[in-house]
């Protein structure tokens, strides 16, 4: 059995997607906004006052109890068969793009060229495919996490490196906010999962953020795109010009002698088709870009 303060929690989440700050909340239900933030900060209060707030989120008390019942992670990556269907299809990658920063149904059809049908088909064929669980009046509960890692070199990988990644590199991050940075380091495997589970950190940070400033007017939000990435790599001109190979670490072949001549495979692989294993050296990317 649900316990109310479980309630209050998957309540105050509700009202955080739907973007209702405690002011708004308190106007509808004829409270001043100091008795909200107390009713909500206690974590408890009567079921009537529950369903109070459920009529003001057009929900029911069968949907806040099944969020509560159902505490399942979201999961951190997507099946290779998932991404395949995703990138195969612009619309209903878009939708699901969308999803992933919660937009709302009338979100989504406000801000992109597409008729309700078809968003609602989108919806729909995201369920099926265990991305989102859809709900009555095309709401819907996530089932994947907002920081979704990709497939290593899988299609959403593929799809970004030839689709999105020049695109988005093409600016100066020179605007308000913006940032590029890249650092190179030899650091211990050890250290270098500690500074992934950081950017991870980050990640989740910068996903909350999103969420929260929901409820600013949409003249003080823009639409900004952090890039992350922590690999053992040496860039292949630096290579060239080593007079041995970098050190590969315990356990691992030896990479081939760098050589000066073009190459033109995949970045990752070995000119035998292999993926090259990461070198002792590490290298962090981090970008944050606003979109225009």
């Amino acid at each position: 059995m649900s316990s109310t303060r479980d309630l209050v929690t998957a309540l105050k989440a509700e009202l955080r997607r739907a973007g209702l700050t405690y002011a708004q909340l308190a106007r509808e239900l004829g409270l001043a906004e100091s008795s909200v933030k107390r009713i909500l900060a206690k974590g408890d209060m009567p079921l009537g006052r529950i369903d109070e707030i459920l009529a003001v989120l057009k929900l029911d008390f069968a949907e806040l109890a099944r969020q509560v019942v159902d505490r399942r992670p979201p999961r951190l990556m997507l099946e290779p068969e998932q991404e395949r269907a995703l990138v195969a299809d612009p619309r209903l990658l878009t939708v699901a793009l969308c999803t992933l920063s919660q937009w709302t149904f009338e979100q989504i059809v406000h801000h992109y060229r597409m008729a309700p049908a078809q968003v609602v088909a989108a919806l729909v064929a995201l369920d099926r495919l265990e991305v989102l669980e859809l709900r009555p009046n095309n709401r819907y509960r996530l089932k994947i996490d907002k920081t979704l890692r990709w497939q290593p070199d899988g299609p959403l990988m593929r799809y970004f490196r030839e689709r999105a990644m020049a695109d988005y590199f093409s600016g100066g991050f020179d605007g308000e906010g913006e940032l590029l940075t890249l650092v190179h380091g030899q650091i211990s495997p050890a250290q270098a999962r500690w500074f992934s589970e950081r950017l991870q950190r980050l990640a989740q940070d910068f996903a909350q953020q999103h969420l929260a400033d929901q409820q600013l007017p949409d003249d003080e939000r823009a639409a900004f795109t952090l890039l992350m990435g922590l690999r053992g790599w040496w860039f292949e001109d630096l290579r060239a010009m080593l007079r041995s190979e970098p050190a590969a670490r315990a356990g691992e072949p030896r990479l081939n002698a760098p050589s000066a001549a073009p190459s033109d495979r995949a970045p990752g692989r070995s000119r035998a088709g292999r993926r090259a294993p990461p070198a002792a050296s590490a290298g962090t990317a981090n970008a944050a870009r606003r979109r225009r």
